[in-house]
């Protein structure tokens, strides 16, 4: 398979090589470490949440970090996968493919923003190289402040 010296990627296939593929494999799409650092310092906070879970039902996107009764759905972007303005460094290699990629991950962020709003969520995100501390306050303080609003209309 993708460890034989022998193996070639399918036609079409987003793997170059083999050492490509178990590289973007390797790639975790939940429970990186950014995200863990922020759950544990918000759940240290005494607020509950759940990991990975669609805020929407009908809409196949999940949040890092969701509190249903507040309404607010967190996401912690990596710099690479999503654009990050001060750290986003183009690809050197298969450039059109990966940089494509990122343009279309900027654009489902937004639109995912947008169709949030539209149902009366609050989407907070943050770089994956932002202080944990200062986004777990950030977002503790959200979370209060909308439980009290929803609690004094």
């Amino acid at each position: 398979m993708a460890d034989d010296p022998q193996w070639e990627a399918p036609e079409g296939s987003w793997a170059s090589s083999a050492a490509r593929r178990r590289n973007m494999q390797a790639i975790r799409s939940r429970d990186t470490k950014p995200e863990w650092l922020i759950r544990r310092l918000v759940h240290a906070q005494g607020l509950r949440y759940r990991v990975s879970a669609r805020p929407l039902p009908d809409l196949r996107r999940t949040a890092d970090m969701v509190f249903r009764p507040a309404k607010v759905a967190i996401f912690v972007d990596g710099c690479y996968w999503h654009g990050c303005p001060e750290h986003y460094v183009p690809p050197k290699t298969n450039s059109g493919y990966w940089s494509e990629k990122v343009v279309r991950n900027m654009q489902r962020d937004r639109d995912t923003n947008q169709r949030l709003k539209e149902a009366g969520w609050l989407v907070l995100r943050f770089w994956e190289h932002e202080p944990s501390g200062t986004c777990a306050d950030i977002i503790a303080a959200t979370v209060l402040t909308r439980r009290a609003d929803s609690r004094n209309p």
